[in-house]
Formats: C-alpha cells, structure tokens, sequence
C-alpha cells in the first residue's frame, strides 16, 4: 500500500490520471506534424502525377498517328517503285502496281477505323455525310437520292473527315 504522505504521492497520482496541458500540446503538436508531412508527401505524389500526366498526353499527341504512318510506309513504297520503273512498257503491269498500291492504302485505312463514304447509284442523300454538288432532273432513281458520286468521303470511327461529293436527283422540269 502506498503512503499518501510520502513526497512521490502527488506524482504518482497525477501519473494515473489524465494529461497535463502541456503533454496533450506535445501530443496534438505531433499529430500536426505528422499530418503535415502526410500533406506534403501525398502533394508531391499530385505533383509527380501531373506532370507524368502532362508528359503522357504530349507524346500521344505527337505519335497519335505513328502506328497509321507505319502502316501507309507500304503504300508509299509502292509509289516510288512505280515511278522509279519508267522503263515498264507493259500498261497492264504497271496497272497491277497501282491496283496493289490501292490496296495497301485501303489495308491502312481499315486499321486505323477510316472507311470511305462512296454512295450506290440511288441510295438517299444524307446531309451528313455528303456534299450535293449539283441537283440534276432524271427519272433513273427517285428524287433527292444520289444519281452519281464525284469524289469519294472518309470517316474516321464515325466521325466525317470529309463527306462524300455526288450528284443529287431530282425530278425532271416538267
């Protein structure tokens, strides 16, 4: 049992009890410290992460179209051995070359999701995917569908990178 009149009572006592002021300000001070070391590190990690981020986005737009050009780099052979072979005097050959060449591109096109808006003789006309050059009377196809395409339009997944140029029907003047 201890003695209440010894000297130590009173230390002893407050030991048991609760925090003195000073030792729950050294404590709230170092959680305060550690929160703001957890604040400091956590803000570093934003920081790194915005800057991979950034760094991240700029190269894929500067290669964006890396994969599609090693895909075309065929197609471009293709062209330059045809015009390096001016010697060829055989017109079907030399056709061969270029219907070759045009499949390559069309082989590129397909991979990158680019497809061609070329319009059969008679299908609709549809503003949104293609340019009506000129309205000519006929009675070939029904009025306001497409009689001819001009030049042919691209896509890019859906999206129009240029609409298809045609010749539109209308009903003869009568």
């Amino acid at each position: 049992m201890t003695d209440p009149t010894h000297p130590d009572a009173p230390a002893a006592a407050a030991a048991g009890s609760e925090p003195t002021p000073e030792q729950r300000l050294a404590a709230a001070v170092e959680k305060a410290q550690a929160n703001y070391d957890q604040y400091v590190r956590v803000l570093a990690e934003f920081d790194n992460y915005r800057k991979r981020a950034a760094r991240d986005l700029e190269q894929a737009q500067r290669y964006a179209v890396e994969r599609f050009a090693q895909d075309l780099l065929p197609a471009v052979d293709g062209f330059e051995l045809a015009l390096a072979n001016t010697a060829v005097a055989d017109v079907k050959s030399l056709l061969e070359g270029q219907q070759a060449t045009r499949r390559l591109l069309a082989k590129a096109f397909e991979k990158a999701g680019i497809e061609e808006l070329a319009p059969a003789p008679g299908a609709g006309f549809d503003p949104e995917q293609h340019e009506a050059m000129v309205a000519q009377p006929t009675t070939e196809v029904p009025p306001h569908a497409v009689l001819q395409t001009i030049q042919k339009g691209y896509a890019l997944n859906g999206r129009v990178l240029r609409p298809a140029r045609v010749i539109v029907a209308r009903a003869p003047d009568a």
